[in-house]
């Protein structure tokens, strides 16, 4: 990628993760325009073409989804996507074959596939953790029958559909003078060690921003791409951080208080599946099964926060 500047691969990061020109010109603080510009200086200069337009939307091509992946490795290694793609085309017919962003993988899920197994023991379930856009690429290619996305992202031949939604929550070790306060803001992270979410993410641009429009510098001391290392640091008294409200439950009893964050910054969970391919009927299953139960788990947090702002 010689040649290129930083703020060409920025833009184009951004259009990957939020889907358009317009919410990745918000996300980075500039016009439209400039996003555009940037955009086409890129793919001028790679000689690539990086997306289509569909009506009002643009859609990344697979030569921009390949090259996010590159842009993307220091998050999720080229080695272990490879890895997991044998590992799934390798699985016997079947197999109801599902990928999942981390903090999706890595608590409610396993769990939930656990209950859905109880009663159909010749179900195999492959569940793959990854990020969202890989998630997305896995279903679209077909190595996937469902995907777990923590936004509803877009791309051609891919349904996403919007399962659950949920505010991401402030964490502070139990005990913290914070801890002691009904809700946070960003005012009320100055001095603070704030442990941040890697830069790949949505929420962590969202979350950047929700800062910079409180005109609020945070002491960024520790970054981690992992929502689970970001609840253990905090929990072992590190700093304090903003994560999704999933993987800070699982820190609930273990050294984590969670307070509401102000202004909201919405999560939505979606679901993926692709529009070529018709869906088995254990599938459906599953996603009926699994938007039930999750919404249970966010109304009793939601309504478990609220309770502290009575």
């Amino acid at each position: 990628m010689s040649g290129l500047n930083h703020r060409q691969v920025e833009a184009f990061r951004a259009v990957m993760l939020t889907g358009g020109v317009t919410t990745a010109a918000q996300l980075m603080n500039i016009t439209q325009p400039a996003v555009s510009r940037l955009i086409r200086d890129l793919q001028d200069g790679l000689k690539l073409k990086l997306f289509v337009r569909r009506g009002t939307r643009l859609m990344p091509t697979g030569e921009a989804l390949s090259l996010y992946q590159e842009v993307e490795q220091s998050f999720v290694g080229l080695d272990r996507i490879t890895q997991a793609a044998t590992d799934l085309r390798g699985r016997r017919a079947g197999v109801l074959r599902i990928a999942a962003f981390p903090a999706l993988a890595t608590t409610f899920l396993p769990r939930f596939v656990a209950r859905f197994l109880a009663d159909r023991p010749r179900l195999d379930i492959a569940v793959h953790g990854v990020s969202s856009r890989i998630a997305l690429e896995s279903v679209a290619s077909g190595q996937c029958d469902l995907g777990f996305a923590s936004d509803v992202l877009e791309f051609h031949a891919v349904k996403a559909q919007m399962i659950q939604s949920a505010d991401a929550v402030a964490v502070v070790p139990t005990g913290h003078a914070l801890a002691r306060r009904a809700y946070l803001q960003p005012k009320d992270f100055r001095g603070e060690r704030f442990i941040s979410l890697g830069p790949f993410t949505l929420l962590r641009h969202r979350v950047d921003f929700a800062f910079s429009a409180a005109r609020v510098q945070r002491h960024v001391q520790v970054e981690t791409n992992l929502t689970e290392m970001a609840c253990g640091m905090v929990a072992g008294g590190l700093g304090v951080s903003i994560v999704d409200p999933l993987m800070a439950e699982e820190f609930r009893d273990r050294g984590l208080a969670l307070r509401p964050f102000r202004p909201r910054i919405p999560i939505e969970f979606a679901a993926l599946h692709s529009e070529q391919r018709v869906l088995s009927g254990v599938a459906e299953e599953f996603i009926a099964q699994f938007r039930r139960e999750l919404g249970e788990i966010v109304d009793r947090q939601s309504s478990d926060l609220s309770v502290l702002q009575a």
